[in-house]
């Protein structure tokens, strides 16, 4: 996959330019540089990852390719309480697949409550539930559906997919954070 490719997966599920999203589990940033793509200058993605070393490189390639977006970089594992602003909407991609099974709704519920109501959750996911010791633990699509409503996302629907020689297919999919409580730049739940 190439640049057009990681857009594709995302633009049906960015349904504006600007506004303040998060990248979790962001890497070197094929799906960041996607994102501010999409997003455009003015607008403001926290990322988050444990590698240092890929952050670096993915704040070189989003200051060279898009200098008008705001990059916001954290080393974190997005698993633990994460004090963000609240967002527009957020990426997941290629990165819930790192969770185990047993741990995937709270984690998405949690990330979830980082999103106003109305935004936008992202996920990009190998397309299948059966995994293997580098991607251990996959949804495809209509597990991720079951999960995204467990978790109180709305209006679910896959927005792309593409052949992968590694397990088939990967796909994106869009849901609607719900009117649940944000949380708030302290970390703190609004309302």
């Amino acid at each position: 996959m190439d640049h057009g490719d990681h857009v594709e997966l995302l633009r049906r599920g960015v349904p504006q330019r600007g506004g303040t999203w998060a990248d979790f589990g962001s890497g070197s940033g094929a799906f960041t540089l996607a994102l501010a793509d999409l997003l455009g200058a003015g607008a403001r993605i926290v990322s988050i990852d444990l590698d240092p070393a890929a952050l670096e490189e993915q704040a070189r390639l989003v200051g060279e390719r898009f200098p008008g977006v705001a990059l916001e970089q954290r080393v974190a594992d997005f698993r633990q309480d994460l004090v963000l602003p609240p967002l527009d909407g957020l990426v997941m991609a290629n990165s819930l697949h790192f969770v185990a099974r047993a741990e995937q709704l709270a984690v998405v519920g949690s990330l979830a409550a980082h999103v106003r109501p109305g935004g936008r959750f992202l996920i990009v996911e190998y397309d299948t539930d059966r995994g293997n010791p580098w991607v251990p633990f996959p949804l495809a699509y209509p597990s991720w559906e079951r999960l995204a409503a467990s978790a109180g996302l709305a209006s679910t629907s896959r927005i792309g997919r593409v052949p992968s020689r590694w397990l088939g297919a990967i796909y994106s999919a869009a849901s609607t954070v719900t009117g649940a409580p944000v949380m708030d730049a302290d970390g703190r739940r609004d309302g």
